[in-house]
């Protein structure tokens, strides 16, 4: 089951309908019942094609989310693609995805981060707030946001530098620079806040469709199929206690710590512009 934080027109909700198949269902939400009518036109079109109906659309808030009568931990996975961005309560944001999330679920969402506090004259301009650029979150601002409401390690997948070519908008931005990051936050009571080391790994059995040779869970863990993948304790969870456990052999236990797991900091961990090296996003930081 999969929830859409901010589903437009529907576009999403459809294609994540095709992948959780006739036993799912797709639940998107949007504020603007404009983009809601669109999305609900494409239903009866949607059934007819793929011979089922799995799709429901929902008119509320983000940061209201427990006023639209779902039910605590009934969702297996949570996606927003730059929206939570445009949130003015991210904090009611994140508790609310905390609430609906099952055990071992997870958040999966793309949006845009600052490399610094955005000041109050960029963060109050209607046209830049409009860009995505105005309500960026300072992204360790967001890392603590997202403890904060029980998300203890949250991954880095991918980022890219956001260029803004509009010469006007660029002298508002100044000195800031943006960052479109997707990130994926699970629900693990076991997650400590640092990647600790217990001598753990993994083994990549290349059973996930259309994931024959590899698995990535994040920027930093690249596993190649049948190939011993050292881990710390939290990917350790991330992969056993999540939907990806049946896809995995674990080797190891937690009965022995041998300390922080080598190459864990906490720099900026966004690659910069191609041959910037100020971020250490490309380095060997396990997250």
């Amino acid at each position: 089951r999969v929830l859409d934080l901010g589903c437009g027109s529907g576009r999403d909700v459809y294609a994540l309908a095709q992948l959780v198949g006739p036993e799912g269902e797709v639940v998107g939400v949007d504020m603007t019942d404009e983009q809601l009518a669109v999305a609900r036109a494409h239903q009866a079109h949607h059934t007819e094609v793929f011979g089922y109906s799995n799709t429901k659309f929902l008119h509320g808030y983000i940061e209201r989310l427990d006023e639209l009568g779902l039910e605590p931990a009934s969702f297996d996975v949570i996606v927003s693609n730059c929206v939570v961005n445009l949130s003015p309560d991210k904090d009611a944001v994140l508790a609310g995805v905390q609430r609906l999330l099952k055990p071992g679920g997870e958040f999966y969402f793309s949006d845009v981060y600052a490399d610094r506090r955005v000041p109050p004259a960029v963060r109050n301009d209607p046209v830049l707030y409009g860009e995505c650029l105005g309500g960026a979150l300072y992204w360790n601002d967001f890392i603590q946001l997202a403890q904060r409401h029980g998300f203890a390690d949250p991954r880095l997948l991918e980022d890219r530098p956001l260029e803004i070519t509009d010469p006007k908008l660029a002298a508002r931005t100044g000195n800031l620079r943006f960052f479109s990051a997707t990130y994926r936050l699970f629900k693990l009571a076991a997650l400590e806040s640092a990647c600790e080391d217990f001598g753990q790994a993994v083994i990549y059995k290349g059973s996930i469709p259309e994931h024959p040779g590899r698995f990535v869970l994040d920027k930093h863990h690249d596993m190649q199929t049948g190939k011993v993948f050292a881990v710390c304790g939290n990917t350790w969870h991330m992969l056993q206690g999540t939907r990806f456990a049946p896809h995995f052999n674990f080797i190891g236990n937690f009965d022995t710590h041998y300390g922080i797991f080598e190459g864990c900091g906490s720099s900026l961990p966004f690659d910069g512009p191609q041959g910037d090296t100020s971020g250490n996003g490309g380095s060997g930081a396990c997250c």
